[in-house]
This record gives structure tokens, sequence and C-alpha cells, in this order.
């Protein structure tokens, strides 16, 4: 993001939502972590604090009603999407008033009047929801794409392959975004990779590969909207692979959790420069594109909403007994649509 005018810059509303949503997911993250730390927020928790802006560069590049998987590490995918902060919290919580009514927790959140179709503890497991969506937009001719993020732990599963390929196969409209993050929880990338450069494996499965600076927004906005545009005119698919780095610890275990030291303190200082907040707000001011004054009122307007959103999931209830099934069947048998498809 060092020079504004290599890359497109999108119009001013964009730029200012742009910093908006990576705030949002900074600020939710953060009273997520403290909450955490004070037990309200039970089991392991993966926060996106330092990889905002490949998640948010993504979604402001499709459409609302465009579909979005994500991953384990789930908070910033749906804020990204547009998702509200106070039915978040909740479900971290497990209150009632959660997007999935308390019962999906800090990995599996979706909230599908956005186009957020759900994430996943199980690596990879999202990659082939997203390539069902994708076939779904294409039979009904909707003109839908999908945003399929996964991490770099994904792309030894089967599940990557098998979704890489069928997709090609059927030129399906999906990005596949992989948010590369140098590591399997404590794992190099290149330990565990023969073929460490992801966006590489895009030549096998005949589709474009990219690798960007997943710490810029816009390296990232500009690459997303062009695979959506390619998609949507019936291209097939895209890999786009985001270097970006976690700031915190894999997950959030409790005070006395480690797991060791597997990074230098020089490499982590090394991307601690590159927090995508700071190079974007200096980015912009540099440039003259917003003044100050508007993104200091976005801080103070994101501060108090995850302020308000934590007071809000911990004045809800947990959800009753009674509800512990609802949702997870089907209420009424369907008879399956006929449909003739064509794949050629």
């Amino acid at each position: 993001m060092d020079d504004l005018q290599a890359v497109a810059v999108p119009e001013t509303g964009v730029l200012l939502e742009m910093y908006r949503r990576m705030l949002r997911i900074r600020r939710f993250d953060e009273r997520a972590v403290d909450r955490h730390g004070k037990g309200e927020i039970p089991g392991p928790m993966h926060t996106s604090i330092g990889q905002e802006a490949t998640a948010v560069g993504a979604c402001l590049a499709v459409n609302e009603d465009d579909y979005m998987t994500g991953t384990h590490r789930s908070h910033g995918h749906p804020i990204a999407k547009g998702v509200g902060l106070d039915a978040l919290m909740a479900e971290l919580m497990g209150k009632g008033s959660g997007v999935c009514g308390g019962k999906g927790g800090s990995m599996h959140l979706a909230d599908f009047s956005v186009g957020s179709l759900g994430e996943s503890g199980i690596v990879a497991s999202a990659m082939p929801v997203a390539v069902g969506a994708a076939l779904s937009a294409q039979i009904r001719g909707s003109g839908q794409v999908v945003i399929c993020f996964f991490g770099d732990g994904a792309v030894n599963e089967g599940a990557f392959h098998e979704s890489l390929n069928l997709a090609a196969v059927w030129h399906l409209p999906v990005i596949f975004v992989c948010e590369n993050n140098g590591y399997g929880i404590t794992t190099p990338v290149d330990a565990a990779s023969a073929v460490p450069v992801v966006a590489d494996r895009a030549a096998a499965y005949a589709m474009p590969g990219v690798r960007l600076d997943g710490q810029d927004v816009l390296a990232v906005y500009g690459s997303v909207r062009e695979a959506a545009e390619r998609a949507r005119r019936g291209e097939g698919p895209s890999l786009i692979e985001a270097m970006t780095y976690r700031f915190r610890e894999h997950s959030e275990m409790g005070s006395n959790f480690s797991f060791g030291p597997y990074r230098s303190d020089e490499e982590i200082a090394e991307w601690l420069e590159r927090d995508p907040l700071v190079l974007f707000r200096t980015a912009v001011l540099e440039a003259g594109l917003i003044p100050a004054v508007e993104l200091d009122e976005i801080e103070t307007e994101v501060d108090a909403e995850a302020a308000a959103a934590v007071k809000f999931a911990r004045r809800s209830d947990f959800p009753p007994p009674e509800q512990a099934y609802v949702g997870l069947y089907l209420d009424e048998r369907r008879e399956p649509a006929s449909l003739e498809l064509d794949y050629a």
C-alpha cells in the first residue's frame, strides 16, 4: 500500500467502509479476548487480529447477496460480510440472541441474511459447501459468486483438491481465498508442503492463481473484484493467496496455555510493523483521500459499537432447553425440483 497510484482506488464511501469493517473486526476480537479471559466465552477461540485486510478486501469486492464461507478463525469473515456485532458476541457467549441461537459458538457462525453460509472447526470442511453454493448459483442463473476462505493448513486436505477440481471442471463461480498466515498452528508452511506457494497449485486445476499482500486491503479488493467479474462471465473459479499474519497465538485457550517459541521475536516485530489498519490509515491520509477527522469519527463509533455488543450479549438469556433441537432437522419434507443439468 506504499503507492496508491499503482492501484485502482475505489470511491471514498468504499474506503471509509473498509476502515470501518477492519476496525470492527479488530475491536470485536479485542473485546472477545477480554471476555474469554474472564470466562464468559467458553472453549477455544481464534482471533483475526492482524488478518483484517484480507477478509474485508475480499468481502467488499463482491455484492451483499453473494455468498461466503469461512474457517475456524471465524469472527472476521462474517463481520467483513456485514453481520452485526451484537448477535455475533451473543453467539460467542452461547446466548439465545446469537446468530445461531447460541448453538454454534465461536467456530460455527452463520448469517444467511448477508450470505454468510457458515464456518467450521474442521479444517477445509467449508470448501465443499462453497462449491455447492456456487453450483446452486450456476443452476439458478442468479449471477452470484462465492468467496471461500481457508487457511494454509487446509491446502493438504483432500477437500481442498476435490473442491478446486470440481469447481474447475464445472466452471463454477467460486473465488478461493487462502489466508496464508505462515503457520498451521505451529508448523511452518514450507515444513508441511512440497509446494509452499499455494497460488502455484492453481495450475493443476487450470484456473488463475495469484499471490498478493494480504495486509493491503486495496490489493485484496482489486484482485477479488477481478476474480468475481471473471466468475460472473462464466469463466470459472480463481485461487488467491493472501500473505497475512496473526498477531496473537493460534487460539485463546486460557492464561496457562502456550504453544512455545515457534516464532521469533524479530519475525513478530516485522509483521507488527505491517498492521493493516495502520497501513491503510497512513496511506489514505498521505494521499489526501480522507480527512483524519472522518477516520477518527469511525474509530469512536466502532469503539462504542464493540462495547455495546458486549453489554447486549451479557444481558441476553441462554437458550431454553426446549430449543435444543430446533434448527437441527428439516421441519417438513420437500420434493426435490426436477432439473436438467448441463456441465459442458
